[in-house]
Formats: C-alpha cells, sequence, structure tokens
C-alpha cells in the first residue's frame, strides 16, 4: 500500500460497519475483495448483498485480481478553495475488473495522461486521514 501522503488530500474518510469491515481488513493488507456467489458463479461489486447478475443471496468475499481495464473516464473539476483558486482536477474511471464486476474508481495517477478504452488499470489503496483505505485505480501502458 502507498504511503498515505500518496492519498488525494479531498476523499473523504469513510467508517466500517459490520456488512463492510472484511473489505476493509483485507484492503488495509493491499487486497481487494469482491463479492461472489458459489451459486451462480457470477462476482459482484463490493457493496452488493445479492449476486448482481441471479439475486443470489449466498455471497461470499473472495481476493480478487485487483486488475481491469478502464472503460470510460470523466473529468471532475477542482473545488474552489476559500481563497477562490481551483485544487486540480480528479480524473474519475469506470474500471471493468478482470472478474467482471465494473468500479468507479478515482485515477490517482491519470493526469495529463492519454487516456482510452482499454488500458490496464491496477486498483490500490490509499487512505484518508482519519478513515478506512480506499481503493483507487493506477493506469499503466
Amino acid at each position: 500500500m502507498p504511503d498515505e501522503r500518496d492519498a488525494p488530500m479531498d476523499l473523504i474518510p469513510v467508517e466500517r460497519d459490520e456488512h463492510s469491515a472484511p473489505f476493509f481488513d483485507a484492503a488495509a493488507e493491499g487486497t481487494l475483495l469482491l463479492r461472489y456467489s458459489p451459486s451462480s458463479g457470477e462476482w459482484s461489486e463490493p457493496a452488493a448483498v445479492v449476486c448482481s447478475v441471479t439475486q443470489a443471496r449466498d455471497l461470499e468475499w473472495r481476493p480478487a485480481a485487483g486488475t481491469g481495464e478502464l472503460v470510460s473516464w470523466t473529468v471532475k473539476p477542482g473545488r474552489r478553495g476559500p481563497d477562490g483558486v481551483r485544487g486540480p482536477a480528479q480524473v474519475i474511471g469506470l474500471v471493468e475488473l478482470t472478474e467482471g464486476p465494473w468500479l468507479t474508481l478515482r485515477l490517482v495517477d491519470a493526469a495529463g495522461r492519454k487516456l482510452r478504452a482499454g488500458l490496464p488499470v491496477r486498483v490500490d489503496f490509499v487512505r484518508p486521514e482519519g478513515g478506512e483505505p480506499l481503493p483507487v485505480g493506477r493506469v499503466h501502458d
């Protein structure tokens, strides 16, 4: 996991609950967990409570590869500070993970890069001050 100084400063810290605790425990170790349905063989996003394909309720946490491809992206303008100066823009990417689910991730190293659909993305984690580790994407070409 990168040094906490690499954390985008404007990510809002989140707190775990009973459902998310396994996700955040694994994230602290640098592992992405997804929800998997043994009955359907389908993967779902971490927040899922039923299989996103079959609606099966037998989801369990399983480690994911933490890799995928960029599907689409947008650039969100930076926030204006109290001095009226706008902070840096953020690149938000829609990433199709190797296992199939799509995640929306901040692409922390994409500013100024020439992006295109299909670029490989690796899931990494940053820890905003006072919060749990959050997934972000790192593009590599």
